[in-house]
């Protein structure tokens, strides 16, 4: 009786063990921290930020790309509207934040597959450009959301991670404004490729 349980557990310890390796994003940062811009942003008389997209030929979720979008929107819309009232002195800065990777476990998914839906992570780059074309910056930003956490709070982890990255983007631009100080990616050093 004792080595036909052990057998079964052992049985299913090796099934389970590359549901549990899949289940970690791929998705990885280049760096825990991103350097400074060229300049800090408050020289730019004005700054626009373009809409939140997919890397050229990426598909991804729609709705998580909106969450993101409107996360940035939300944090950086007092500050904009602040900075872009000042004089205007010819020059303009353009922010173009770029979703590069993205693995999102829907509430559905883990409503119904809970950890085993694997973990969800998201690869955002912004590049910052004047007027002339010139890249000013192009800092990375990287969150993910634990496959057990994702599943035990049934995809509240996954929406949270939409909102980490968003405000780890916004924070670099306003960090940057009146000096250029570079800014945390948020990944850490399991995260780091």
């Amino acid at each position: 009786m004792k080595n036909t349980r052990r057998i079964l557990l052992a049985a299913a310890a090796l099934v389970a063990l590359p549901l549990i390796h899949g289940c970690a994003t791929k998705i990885k940062a280049s760096s825990s921290h991103n350097p400074a811009p060229a300049t800090a942003f408050s020289s730019y008389g004005r700054i626009d930020v373009k809409p939140v997209a997919y890397a050229p030929g990426y598909k991804g979720n729609p709705a998580a790309l909106g969450k993101i979008a409107a996360n940035l929107d939300k944090d950086l819309a007092p500050s904009l509207a602040q900075w872009n009232s000042r004089p205007d002195n010819g020059r303009t800065l353009t922010v173009e934040p770029i979703v590069e990777e993205m693995s999102f476990k829907s509430t559905t998914k883990r409503v119904f597959l809970g950890p085993l839906a694997g973990s969800s992570g998201v690869l955002m780059r912004v590049t910052f450009r004047d007027n002339t074309g010139k890249v000013i910056a192009t800092p990375e930003f990287f969150q993910r959301a634990n496959a057990m956490s994702g599943g035990f709070t049934l995809g509240v982890q996954d929406n949270l991670m939409l909102t980490r990255v968003s405000r780890l983007a916004s924070s670099y631009v306003i960090a940057n404004y009146d000096q250029a100080v570079g800014g945390p990616t948020g990944a850490d050093d399991a995260a780091v490729n």
